[in-house]
């Protein structure tokens, strides 16, 4: 058949051979070296800064000053229990969230007068500082745990609900009615085709909800809580106690990029033919140029 000709013609992702590994490796080293070379300019200069007095070093540290408090913060075991409580606080905030605006995102997309009706109060509650949210939850829900997960699912919501609605919202209309002609249900429509194409950008509102979630609980913490980075925080900066301080933001901002990698991780394992085609045009793109240079 002409369909399969061209198919076969063009390749499928998994028909392209493999990139070289080590070439692979070699380009993300020389990516990454710009960004390594700013990182060491702005530590250094920090440092530099820092021992010649011109920053006040009791409310900036010089930067070996704050990697000795976070090797001591952990070697202590201080810092684990508070990263334990945010960390649940996190993930606990992240799955009710973003559970929550993904069924309502299908509900929406599926039920026009639903979408109507909801609508409205999605963008009121995007628009509505959800900060200022805080001392309410904390009132409500006192001092635990609760009002960092309400917080965090509250403010990690809406990246999933627009990005689930527009992904469902956006598929491929030929392609709808094609599977329609041929007697799909909308059961098999909807898991077999609307889903997996609307899959990329849903992870990609996961991925910045998984970042917010964090940002949420943190919030409550510092409003009020009995454990968390965010009470670390608090009390270091009452007592001036700054390197510690900014040894807990580099937990924090460390704990933020092991998230992100997470969900990134997922990404690539379940929406991976997306990947795959990405890592074919770059293969094909690199065959020609390679051709061209032979010539």
């Amino acid at each position: 058949m002409r369909s399969e000709g061209v198919a076969s013609e063009a390749g499928s992702p998994r028909d392209v051979e493999p990139a070289d590994p080590v070439g692979a490796i070699t380009k993300r080293v020389t990516a990454a070296i710009p960004s390594f070379i700013v990182a060491v300019i702005v530590i250094g200069g920090w440092e530099a800064a820092a021992r010649a007095e011109l920053v006040n070093r009791l409310i900036v540290p010089a930067p070996t000053k704050i990697f000795s408090a976070f090797v001591e913060l952990f070697s202590s075991g201080l810092v684990w229990e508070h990263l334990r409580a945010t960390v649940f606080a996190t993930t606990a905030g992240f799955a009710l969230g973003s559970g929550a605006a993904f069924i309502i995102g299908v509900l929406c997309s599926f039920w026009r007068p639903f979408r109507k009706v909801v609508e409205p109060y999605m963008i009121t509650l995007q628009v509505t500082p959800r900060v200022a949210l805080a001392p309410l939850f904390v009132t409500w829900l006192g001092f635990g745990l609760s009002p960092k997960i309400v917080m965090a699912a509250t403010i990690c919501f809406f990246p999933v609900f627009v990005n689930t609605l527009t992904g469902l919202l956006t598929t491929d209309e030929e392609a709808l009615e094609m599977l329609r002609s041929m007697g799909a249900t909308k059961r098999q429509t909807f898991t077999q085709f609307t889903l997996p194409s609307a899959l990329p950008i849903i992870f990609a509102g996961l991925k910045t909800a998984m970042t917010l979630a964090l940002i949420g609980a943190l919030v409550a913490e510092f409003v009020g809580t009995s454990q968390g980075l965010g009470l670390l925080i608090d009390r270091f900066t009452f007592r001036l106690a700054m390197e510690e301080s900014f040894a807990v933001l580099l937990t924090l901002a460390l704990l933020g990029l092991f998230l992100y990698g997470l969900m990134e991780w997922l990404d690539r394992r379940v929406v991976y033919w997306t990947h795959e085609e990405r890592l074919s045009r770059r293969e094909m793109r690199s065959r020609l140029r390679s051709g061209r240079e032979r010539r």
